[in-house]
């Protein structure tokens, strides 16, 4: 079939965003996993900026043409958590280790949103969910947040990954510019039922009242990017959200699958568990059908006004 001659390319439509090896970036997801029980989640911390892991990993260095740098890391799950090498052992890990499609859609999404003056993050409170190596949160730090958050299930992820990566990104922006470094950058890892008790104070509603609380000093903008595949763990994700987001003017913007086959998760049933509760709205901004994968999405949600 031919190709569409008015079909513009990533490059066209993302010109500040070029990989230069995307074959090395092992993207995909991973199959269906066994019905069983699993174990409980580890224990909510905070990892310092200055810790690393002492598993030996081998770094693929990628430049994003010029703004980001991706430190891609070659690490075995057995390695590092003991396990089999696989995308996902429930309850024990979630995948962080892989660079996956939706983190680069969801950057490229947010320097669009940037560039049609829908979205500033000068000065914003940022929080990433599920971050794994962190690009998007990277990116914001780039752009100007005041303040941004990482939180992976796993610390290793954070101390192999995440801070190198942030590390790396950071040292190389304040030689550019002393504003592209954030006043605040943290780490936290934990599951999403426990995690706000850390990252963000516990809000509680007055006694039979149902209205949402003004929390000011919320975040200003939440990310995620592959993080609906388990529809067993949309409740908590969902509760996460609306305790740490501020109201009314926070946005989360989410990068995944349509659907998840095999797991049975996606943009989709997420969607509905936002739809069903009836305080939050979200509309689709961009999808992405390549063919190198599922059909992917990238949505908005805000607060109803």
């Amino acid at each position: 079939m031919a190709e569409n001659p008015n079909k513009k390319s990533d490059q066209q439509m993302f010109p500040f965003f070029s990989l230069s090896n995307q074959n090395q970036m092992d993207l995909g997801f991973f199959g269906s996993s066994k019905n069983s029980t699993p174990p409980p989640p580890p224990p909510c911390i905070e990892i310092p900026f200055s810790e690393v892991s002492s598993v030996k990993s081998t770094m693929d260095c990628v430049n994003l043409n010029g703004k980001l740098t991706l430190l891609k890391g070659r690490v075995s799950t057995y390695d590092v958590f003991g396990v089999s090498n696989s995308d996902l052992v429930p309850g024990k890990y979630e995948g962080g280790l892989k660079l996956w499609e939706g983190s680069l859609d969801l950057v490229k999404t947010l320097y669009s949103e940037i560039q049609d003056g829908k979205l500033s993050l000068e000065g914003k409170r940022v929080l990433e969910l599920g971050c794994g190596h962190g690009l998007p949160g990277i990116f914001t730090c780039i752009e100007g947040a005041a303040v941004v958050h990482f939180q992976d299930f796993n610390a290793e992820v954070l101390k192999c990954l995440t801070i190198p990566n942030v590390k790396a990104n950071l040292s190389k922006s304040s030689d550019e510019t002393e504003k592209s470094v954030p006043a605040e950058v943290r780490f936290f890892a934990g599951d999403w039922s426990e995690i706000h008790r850390m990252i963000f104070p516990v809000y509680q509603q007055p006694s039979g009242s149902s209205s949402m609380q003004d929390h000011s000093d919320g975040y200003d903008v939440i990310l995620m990017a592959e993080t609906v595949y388990s529809p067993s763990s949309l409740q908590n994700l969902y509760g996460l959200i609306k305790k740490c987001l501020r109201h009314p003017d926070g946005v989360v913007y989410l990068a995944a699958k349509k659907h998840y086959f095999g797991v049975g998760g996606g943009t989709r049933q997420f969607q509905s568990v936002v739809e069903e509760d009836g305080v939050m709205e979200a509309c689709v901004i961009t999808e992405v059908a390549d063919g190198s994968s599922n059909v992917r999405e990238v949505c908005k949600f805000s607060f109803k006004k």
